[in-house]
């Protein structure tokens, strides 16, 4: 049946979102297969420290080298630069001169947790737990009762370094944070739902057994600290050179009769961080040299000197610039950047928390998000109309569907992202990511299509 002229006319003027599903089916396949390698990414990398190991393995295996300061590269070059085992810039050089800007990928490898306490080891009534202080923004109570493993690394009063990974491996213990039975939890339910479980209660166990000595003050306690000595040769007192931290042991699994979904801890964000990697280490000679930063501390503010607050990437450009005879200032200017962050996907269940034609859906592709920030745009990077065309159009002429969306309702709350730290370098910044349901939970959730296709998002940009 022939259009009418307002159908016409509605197809001319109107913008509407296509779900990747429906338009092109023949992408199914594609992004389960490119998913099986995020899955396994996922399992490997709970934590920076295991983001970064597993970065360098992939990285070294695609030709990169670590970088050298005052070295001339040349076009097709890859390199890389390990930040004190916490996060990791990659590069490949490119046609343009640098002071014609670079290509910045940009997205975080923490996630939400529970992290010990410094002095963590504690018994009571006959018990043995740690302590924890808890990581990022996390609803508390959805970490009780959730399997957990221990990861992190334990410094030896003599320098060498003992990583932990225990809870993930077949056979493995896991650990758990216990909660009230419904029938004695008559005051606890009283409690609003933010302090369903407390913080002072996310008290990991740990075991039951004591050391069969009648003298001994602490037997349970005892119990737990000779088995990590006998496991990691580590004592109670190297607890205060440690980072330790406890994070789901769920494995990443596909969703859904139809396996359209991944299931997994840590989503936010190493599926940008993923995605940002696989385009990066596929880019062979761009036009402008691509800088894909994997960063720390996104989750509590990107502090630190792993963190995009801190100078890193600002030194690790002014080496590049140096070693070309170019100033980093007008390398910067002449920059854009993609910060590779997730937002929040439409939930038809809880359907009040968004604003239906401003919010971002699964199987729709990646999401750019203009601004974040909370009530007002607060704490935001909000990008400028050049920016939205110019990133707009790299996706639109490789084919690339995609959405925009915001981060929930205006009063309701909202978010951050790495995205002002960049543009504070004077880099032309927005964000675009994957859209993620339960986002924060142990236990988050993505559609394989919008997996695939922000790769594809990050490829575009690369080329």
């Amino acid at each position: 049946m022939a259009k009418t002229e307002g159908q016409k006319l509605e197809e001319k003027l109107c913008y509407k979102i296509q779900n990747i599903g429906m338009e092109r089916p023949e992408d199914v396949e594609k992004a389960m297969a490119f998913c099986e390698g995020y899955k396994e990414f996922l399992d490997h990398a709970k934590i920076e420290r295991e983001a970064v190991r597993e970065t360098i393995r992939m990285a070294e295996e695609n030709g990169y080298k670590p970088f050298e300061r005052s070295k001339k590269y040349k076009t097709g070059d890859k390199v890389y630069l390990d930040n004190r085992g916490k996060s990791i810039i990659l590069t490949t050089i490119g046609k343009r001169p640098l002071d014609e800007g670079v290509h910045f990928n940009i997205a975080h490898i923490d996630s939400p947790r529970l992290d010990l306490k410094p002095n963590p080891l504690y018994e009571k009534e006959e018990l043995a737990f740690f302590k924890t202080h808890y990581y990022g923004g996390i609803k508390k109570y959805q970490w009780a009762v959730t399997p957990l493993a221990l990861h992190g690394r334990v410094m030896l009063r003599d320098g060498r370094a003992i990583d932990l990974d225990l809870g993930e491996k077949p056979g493995d213990p896991v650990f758990v944070v216990s909660d009230l039975l419904p029938h004695l939890a008559q005051e606890q339910v009283k409690r609003t739902l933010a302090d369903g479980i407390k913080g002072e209660e996310l008290n990991v166990l740990l075991g039951s057994t004591p050391i069969a000595d009648p003298e001994v003050k602490q037997a349970f306690k005892l119990k737990v600290l000779s088995i990590l000595h006998e496991m990691y040769g580590i004592t109670e007192a190297d607890f205060l050179r440690a980072e330790l931290t406890m994070v789901p042991a769920q494995h990443a699994v596909d969703i859904g009769f139809d396996r359209s979904m991944v299931g997994a801890y840590g989503q936010d964000d190493k599926v940008c961080a993923y995605t940002a990697l696989m385009a990066e280490l596929e880019t062979k000679k761009p036009e402008y040299t691509t800088v894909t930063a994997l960063v720390d501390k996104e989750e509590i503010g990107s502090v630190g000197n792993t963190g995009m607050s801190g100078d890193m990437l600002l030194h690790y450009m002014e080496d590049l610039a140096e070693a070309e005879g170019e100033r980093v200032r007008d390398v910067l200017r002449a920059s854009l950047c993609l910060s590779a962050d997730v937002n929040a996907a439409f939930d038809p269940t809880f359907p009040d928390a968004f604003e239906a034609n401003n919010a971002s859906y699964m199987n729709r592709g990646p999401v750019l998000t203009k601004y974040t920030g909370s009530r007002g745009k607060s704490g935001s990077n909000d990008a400028s109309a050049e920016t939205m065309q110019r990133v707009i159009k790299y996706m639109d002429d490789e084919n690339v569907m995609w959405q925009i969306g915001e981060l929930g309702r205006v009063d309701l709350g909202g978010g951050g992202t790495v995205a002002m730290f960049i543009a504070n370098m004077d880099v032309d910044t927005v964000d675009l990511g994957v859209p993620v349901l339960a986002m924060h939970a142990p236990f988050e959730i993505t559609s394989k299509l919008d997996v695939y296709y922000t790769y594809k998002a990050f490829k575009a940009f690369n080329k």
